[in-house]
């Protein structure tokens, strides 16, 4: 598969285009001004570190629109709070709906005064789009950074897309045949994950990394002398961080524990949180259950660890978890799973219509294979989680799984090669100078 949708040309160019770049900031008049808005918090990170890139190609640039706290420290002029953009379900935008028509007026006569040169839109693709089509007619170079899904639904609206960018940056290269079979410029640039996973939880022992979890954890230390060395193995759960993920698919998890258990009572759970309020949610799930279920999980929130969830999974033999990008992390960390998901039936035979993608695991969709097994909908039983688990907890199954990830961990490092600035400041100067 590709890395990108571009010509070769642009490896050429990036000689004449780093020169570019360093001659034109001589002249303050040649001020590069760029308009960048992120609709949502986990964007702020992505915005922040292009922004960063592309300060230390060139030292003069403007920075003007949206973002959050990262992406002001690199520079940017926020016209208004990120959280004005950040609304999220179906009756709250339609709420929020003349606001929003508001707020991307502001972002359009702002962008007009400055006079903008290029526009990045971070994800968010119904607002960034829509600002994008009103000013790549006025000649503004248009990027948008994080495809929206067309390779899994609505390719369709791939005509929206070229009629409002000049280049589409993918965070996954399987996103990237729809761009080629509609001819529009679309790179790979990776998920951030690859960049920022922490590699000693890779390369660190495992019953290393466990000892340091716990040492580090005043609930995890209660919890496992409670236990002694009563342990056989020790499996991460993670079902979801929206409540109604929490409330639909856990109920499922405690049932295939619940029978583990029986089978093997030396079993251990941790549950990681990412918030106070996550870790209640859980926790009122749990205390309906047994002494016995109860007393072999642990649920554990740690404010003072920001990347608790990735060491609590590599601290683990296996990860038992709901699809998401949890999903890829694991896979990152090399640690074999199990997925489970349900939705709202009506949802679901909707999503089987629309949805072009045979799985929903990310590391089945990179793999093209089910190198994991997904039990969805009325496969996602007591039973079927506990044999499943059990399954993948056999020697040989585990190391296949295992070999799997590696492989499939190893492609996507080497189609995820090009940086964010640099695909930008190409396909720019190809475009409009070359």
């Amino acid at each position: 598969m590709p890395v990108s949708t571009v010509p070769s040309k642009a490896t050429e160019a990036s000689t004449k285009v780093s020169n570019g770049l360093k001659d034109s900031h001589q002249s303050p008049k040649n001020t590069l001004v760029i308009g960048i808005v992120a609709g949502e918090v986990s964007g702020d990170s992505l915005g922040a570190d292009f922004m960063a890139q592309m300060n230390n190609l060139r030292d003069d640039i403007v920075w003007v629109g949206v973002g959050g706290s990262q992406m002001q420290a690199q520079g940017l002029q926020s016209i208004f709070p990120l959280s004005r953009l950040a609304v999220m379900g179906l009756v709250e935008v339609l709420s929020q709906l003349p606001d929003l028509f508001k707020a991307r007026r502001e972002l359009l006569t702002a962008f007009a005064a400055t006079n903008i040169d290029w526009f990045v839109g971070i994800d968010a693709p119904d607002f960034n789009l829509r600002v994008a089509k009103k000013l790549k007619p006025k000649g503004v170079f248009c990027v948008q950074y994080v495809s929206p899904s067309i390779w899994a639904w609505r390719e369709s609206r791939i005509h929206g897309i070229k009629a409002a960018t000049h280049l589409v940056l993918c965070l996954f290269p399987f996103e990237l045949p729809v761009y080629e079979r509609h001819d529009h410029p679309a790179i790979c640039v990776g998920h951030p994950l690859l960049h920022t996973m922490d590699q000693t939880l890779i390369e660190t022992p495992i019953n290393q990394l466990r000892s340091e979890l716990v040492w580090h954890n005043d609930g995890l230390q209660q919890f496992f002398i409670e236990r002694f060395d009563n342990v056989s193995q020790l499996i991460c759960v993670m079902p979801g961080s929206r409540r109604g993920e929490i409330t639909a698919i856990l109920p499922l998890m405690l049932d295939g524990i619940q029978r583990l258990l029986l089978l093997d009572p030396k079993l251990c759970f941790i549950i990681p949180t990412v918030d106070q309020n996550h870790q209640y949610i859980v926790q009122d799930v749990i205390d309906q259950r047994t002494e016995q279920l109860r007393s072999a999980i642990a649920v554990i929130y740690d404010e003072s660890q920001p990347a608790f969830s990735q060491q609590a999974m590599a601290a683990s033999d296996m990860v038992m978890l709901a699809s998401g990008t949890a999903t890829l992390e694991a896979m990152l960390l090399e640690r074999p799973m199990v997925i489970v998901y349900q939705l709202n039936k009506l949802t679901f035979e909707l999503a089987k219509r629309l949805v072009k993608v045979p799985y929903v695991g990310l590391p089945n969709i990179l793999a093209g294979d089910a190198i994991v097994p997904e039990l969805i909908q009325e496969q996602a039983t007591g039973d079927n989680i506990c044999r499943t688990v059990l399954r993948v907890l056999q020697p040989r199954a585990y190391a296949e799984q295992l070999q799997d990830l590696v492989t499939t961990k190893q492609i996507l490092q080497q189609q995820s090669n090009h940086d964010s600035a640099h695909s930008v400041v190409e396909q720019w100067y190809m475009q409009t100078k070359g």
